[in-house]
């Protein structure tokens, strides 16, 4: 799955990563009276849109090819860029009219961040033990 990922790399996570990312940021800058309402809680909304992020995230620094370092240690260089641009994103917040900077809201953020870099990391250990190379070709 993942050699089929970054073989594909710019249609299927470079692309949505970035429009996701500009999805995320437009909704969070938008005053809450002219978002859609969901029947979902707000922290629940949090933690999915972070573990979105960082899965999609996560991939792209993965499977760049320009700088080793990034590529080597993508776990931690996910937890950090997406962890700040979670704190950032909170704080622009308090700005926004009808919206606020709350740490319950960031502290969702964070367990999506960890959950999605859960999910890859359990893609990569089942990858790596079970994938077909033959499949993937």
């Amino acid at each position: 799955m993942l050699k089929f990922l970054e073989k594909h790399k710019i249609l299927l996570v470079y692309v949505p990563l970035v429009f996701y990312w500009i999805v995320l940021f437009i909704a969070t800058t938008l005053p809450t009276e002219r978002m859609p309402s969901f029947d979902i809680s707000d922290k629940l909304q949090h933690f999915g849109a972070y573990l979105v992020l960082s899965v999609l995230f996560n991939l792209t620094i993965s499977f760049q090819t320009k700088i080793k370092l990034i590529r080597e240690k993508h776990y931690f260089f996910t937890l950090i860029i997406v962890a700040v641009y979670a704190a950032f994103d909170e704080i622009h917040q308090y700005f926004i009219p009808g919206r606020s900077c709350e740490f319950l809201d960031f502290f969702a953020d964070i367990v999506g961040l960890l959950a999605g870099l859960s999910i890859v990391f359990l893609i990569r250990v089942l990858d790596s033990r079970f994938g077909n190379p033959e499949i993937e070709k």
